[in-house]
């Protein structure tokens, strides 16, 4: 399935790596403004200071090094499931474990990967082409050009950031291809359109990237030429997000397309024919995806594009060259309710499987094209509590699906199915990382202040006294219309569970647990909403004597980020510590920096005196005070975080500390987005976290 829309959060990238110290002309000095420097020899010095500072004391601590042991211990394991994407006859595995820190790209046969020790073959192993090249190589993924998937675009990152470089590879001869493709470090946006040709949306230069640091123009780019012949078929407005183009290789079906990301939530959808453009008239906050015949949309607003009115969330679909033709009869293939929300689409070569989120709970259905109508019926062995998350085997040749199934207690299985074969047979399984065996969930429910019922999981004990002790995490994201479902969380069930502590996942607005509506109510001016739900599940978790706040702790990264920031000043009376990871927090130049130009649809723009008003009220670094009283908070990030800046966490420790406020800081030197590029690092930064807060729950009375 060709998808032709921006998915992700904070999760986009941003600009390259470099020094952001643009200034708004019209707002006050800032002193910290030196720390948006990112390699500066000033800034880094300040990094590795308060690293020493904040990190020294926790891992000294009693249990630290055999808890990092212990993650690691997971992180590496052997028995862990090997995910796999088929390519032509192989199915291809991505691996790490401490053998291989950089990692192994193999591949092996369906049949080899049934048995309980398959036998792989190494098509790429990135420890040795990193030694090779003097490069910290860190692995970002491969496109394959279908059907024959011989050749493949591998995108490498130095250190974990977003931007990628791009080198064609042959698996066959398990070579890079001499004279092949490759594209220098960026941003890049890339497809096949053929054996010999690709789109390529890059940095071309002055002028060729959107304010948010995204390519603004696609070109054609035919082998054998240089990247400088390349000839552009489309060209973006600078102040859009991105462009990108892409060719359906499906038999039968090729086509080529051109996408506009005007907005975060906004775009355009062409169909290239030859020299023209053809725009697709769909609405443009609609997601878009092309599947055989079948133009796919999921809507974000009502739409009434004839007679017939359809609900914002609703999936439609319609033949595309009808479509473009004046069409205008769609069919409806899911339709929210207020709990009922579409959560994924996966497509087969002759069916449609729907994961639907009931109540945060997933529910799978097929949708089979019969003789004019949309037949539907549930998938056959679908649990009725755990998480389920689908895949195609190979959309274009069978019906054949991969599910992973998991829940918070549960370790994650996968499993093998064909649509219309009955259930699937399971694969392989994750070993029980951690002692579950006296532990429950429970989804309950808190009231948040314009009562709005807002859900949650909580994970505890089975006997677990009400009497206000209980050391508890709440997590949360509430945004960019993400949902936060169950999943086996092995790391956490190991650091937190185990030691007796509670677990809860809030699913504040702002996320997608209940479609665009649920996301759409905390947006720009409303973004209070999602802290406010956030704060009355913490009061409920008080008042139903879960725990207390000095025993509760939150923790959040990304667009989690800036809700922790926002915890700790408008509600620093509700907990005793905070973990801050990779964070939003100065919401005044958060468009200045990177990618956050693109996030102006979800926040606003501070630019705007008037979106300055209301943003103001959700900018942490602005709103802390001098003489507020704040729990111990823990902030981190990584200097290679080129999506979003390192200046916000750094910034925001800064202050907290010129404030006299208590604060600890780890900035990873490598990591990207994620905080870590390998094992170790992962194993590391999670073991500081969780010391960090089992430390500062634990160490007064409740």
């Amino acid at each position: 399935m060709i998808r032709l829309h921006v998915i992700g959060a904070c999760l986009l990238g941003g600009l390259l790596m470099g020094t952001a110290l643009i200034a708004h002309a019209e707002e006050p000095n800032d002193p910290h403004l030196w720390l948006e420097d990112v390699g500066g020899e000033k800034a880094l010095a300040w990094v590795k200071e308060q690293n020493a500072a904040s990190t020294g004391p926790i891992t000294a601590a009693e249990g630290f090094d055999q808890l990092r042991t212990r993650l690691l211990d997971i992180l590496n394991s052997n028995a862990r499931i090997p995910p796999i994407a088929k390519a032509g006859p192989y199915f291809y595995n991505f691996w790490r474990d401490a053998k291989n820190r950089k990692g192994l790209w193999r591949r092996t046969t369906l049949d080899e990967y049934r048995k309980a020790d398959p036998a792989w073959e190494t098509v790429l192993d990135l420890d040795q082409l990193a030694d090779a090249e003097k490069e910290n190589w860190v692995w970002k993924g491969a496109s394959f050009l279908e059907p024959d998937c011989q050749r493949v675009l591998l995108s490498l990152s130095r250190g974990g950031a977003d931007a990628v470089v791009v080198r064609e590879f042959d698996v066959r001869t398990k070579e890079f291809v001499a004279d092949g493709f490759v594209l220098p470090e960026s941003k890049s946006r890339v497809a096949w359109r053929g054996p010999d040709s690709l789109f390529v949306a890059t940095n071309f230069g002055p002028g060729s990237l959107t304010d948010s640091g995204y390519p603004r123009t696609v070109r054609q780019w035919t082998r054998g030429t240089p990247l400088t012949a390349a000839v552009e078929v489309y060209a973006g407005q600078q102040q859009d997000v991105s462009v990108g183009a892409s060719r359906d290789l499906t038999p039968g079906f090729e086509r080529d397309f051109i996408y506009r990301g005007v907005t975060f939530w906004t775009n355009e959808l062409y169909l290239r024919r030859g020299e023209q453009l053809i725009k697709i008239a769909k609405p443009d906050d609609a997601k878009a995806s092309i599947h055989r015949q079948w133009l796919l949309l999921e809507l974000r607003s009502d739409w009434q594009p004839a007679a017939e009115k359809f609900l914002a969330g609703s999936l439609l679909a319609v033949d595309l060259n009808r479509f473009v033709e004046g069409e205008r009869k769609l069919d409806v293939l899911f339709e929210p309710t207020d709990r009922r929300s579409l959560d994924n689409v996966i497509p087969t070569r002759n069916h449609l499987i729907l994961n639907v989120l009931d109540n945060v709970r997933d529910r799978v259905e097929v949708l089979t094209y019969v003789e004019g109508k949309w037949k539907r019926e549930p998938l056959p062995g679908m649990p009725e509590f755990s998480s389920v998350n689908l895949s195609a085997v190979d959309e274009h040749e069978s019906d054949d699906y991969f599910v992973t199934i998991a829940d918070y207690l549960t370790p994650t299985t996968l499993k093998y199915g064909s649509v219309g074969k009955g259930p699937a047979e399971a694969l392989k399984s994750n070993p029980t990382f951690f002692d579950a065996k006296n532990l429950v969930i429970h989804q309950r429910e808190a009231t948040s202040q314009d009562g709005t019922r807002i859900p949650y999981f909580e994970v505890s004990r089975h006997d677990l006294k009400l009497d206000g002790s209980h050391p508890t995490l709440l997590y949360g994201y509430g945004g960019f219309e993400i949902p936060m479902v169950p999943g086996y969380q092995a790391q956490t069930g190991a650091a937190w569970l185990e030691r007796g502590g509670v677990y809860v996942v809030a699913n504040i607005r702002g996320g997608g647990e209940f479609g665009p509506r649920w996301h759409q109510a905390a947006l720009k001016a409303n973004r209070h909403r999602a802290y406010e739900d956030f704060a009355a599940v913490a009061e409920d978790l008080v008042r139903r004597k879960v725990t207390s706040p000095r025993r509760l702790g939150a923790m959040g990264g990304s667009n989690g980020g800036l809700l922790m920031g926002n915890m700790l000043t408008l509600y620093p009376q509700h907990f005793g510590a905070i973990v801050c990871q990779v964070p939003l927090l100065d919401m005044r130049r958060y468009n200045r920096l990177l990618a956050g130009a693109s996030w102006m649809a979800e926040y606003g723009d501070p630019d705007d005196p008037q979106q300055w008003d209301y943003i103001r009220t959700f900018s942490p670094y602005h709103n802390l005070q001098a003489n507020a009283k704040y729990p111990p908070i823990l902030v981190t990030t990584s200097t290679r975080d080129d999506r979003v800046h390192p200046g916000h966490a750094r910034k925001f420790v800064a202050r907290l500390r010129e404030l006299g406020h208590p604060v600890s800081y780890y900035e990873n030197i490598e990591g990207g987005h994620g905080g870590a590029a390998d094992n170790p690092q992962t194993a590391f930064m999670w073991a500081v976290a969780y010391s960090f807060l089992w430390k500062e729950l634990t160490s007064l009375p409740p």
